[in-house]
């Protein structure tokens, strides 16, 4: 009668994504990924450094990353850095990152002690930075229809 005093099985849901649609993020653990990332475009701000990557897989989700160096102060003071990056990362990066991307937020001196809303700021302008990197602008249009959107039967006239 072991079973018989323990609550009742509940079974295991598995997440539930927002109705917005926003991509999941996945945390880089692997040095492989980090240094990948150092390979691609970055955005240096007063606060963080991000570099970003965009995967050559069919994944959809947002990698991000967090480090900092030995540089900044002692272990105390990194891991608050990352916390503080970790946190900032979770409220900007669905809406500004690219799926099919990863990111590695790199702290710097003054991460751990700066006025939240600035590491904010610094955050959501290098993501916007890197977003206009990443994605290729738009070829303007010659106003003439592609030759996929003429058909052999139909003649169509410019519209005015």
């Amino acid at each position: 009668m072991v079973g018989a005093c323990s609550p009742p099985a509940v079974p295991k849901v598995a997440s539930v994504s927002a109705p917005d649609h926003t991509p999941p993020l996945r945390r880089l653990r692997v040095r492989k990924s980090f240094l990948a990332a150092a390979k691609g475009p970055y955005a240096r701000r007063k606060l963080v450094v991000v570099q970003a990557l965009r995967r050559e897989d069919s994944l959809s989700d947002i990698g991000a990353g967090f480090t900092a160096t030995r540089k900044i102060g002692g272990a105390v003071v990194r891991n608050r850095a990352k916390r503080r990056l970790r946190e900032a990362v979770r409220q900007h990066l669905p809406e500004q990152g690219l799926p099919g991307c990863d990111y590695v937020f790199i702290a710097r001196r003054d991460t751990a002690t700066a006025p939240w809303p600035d590491l904010l700021d610094d955050i959501q302008a290098a993501l916007v930075s890197l977003r206009n990197r990443l994605v290729p602008p738009e070829e303007p249009s010659s106003g003439r229809p592609t030759t996929s959107e003429l058909s052999c039967n139909r003649k169509t006239t410019p519209s005015d």
